[in-house]
């Protein structure tokens, strides 16, 4: 089983950035993908990018050149830097795994973009 817990989130001005942070219960160093997903008012949620233990990224291209995601497998974090905010990534973002089959999410953060 795994819990993972997101913060970071917040209110920012167009342009603006944040960094995402999701903290897992228990070691990541062996679970193959973690990613970040995202659930604007009235849409389904959807991909924003994945990172494998390898390192291997993907991203959803709404996102590329704007998001980074990260993993620190040694302190259980995943981490998703968000670069020159759109009002269109107003999004609860959650972060997800795969665990032996199951699937695992946080809570998600609220992020809201707005002047």
């Amino acid at each position: 089983q795994v819990q993972l817990v997101e913060s970071g989130g917040g209110l920012v001005q167009p342009g603006g950035s944040l960094r995402l942070s999701c903290a897992a219960s228990r070691s990541i160093f062996s679970i193959y993908r973690m990613g970040w997903y995202r659930q604007a008012p009235g849409k389904q949620r959807e991909l924003v990018a994945t990172i494998t233990t390898g390192g291997s990224t993907n991203y959803a291209d709404s996102v590329k050149g704007r998001f980074t995601i990260s993993r620190d497998n040694a302190k259980n974090m995943v981490y998703l830097q968000i670069n020159s905010l759109k009002s269109e990534d107003t999004a609860v973002y959650y972060c997800k795994t795969d665990f032996f089959g199951t699937e695992y999410w946080g809570q998600g953060t609220q992020v809201t973009v707005s002047s």
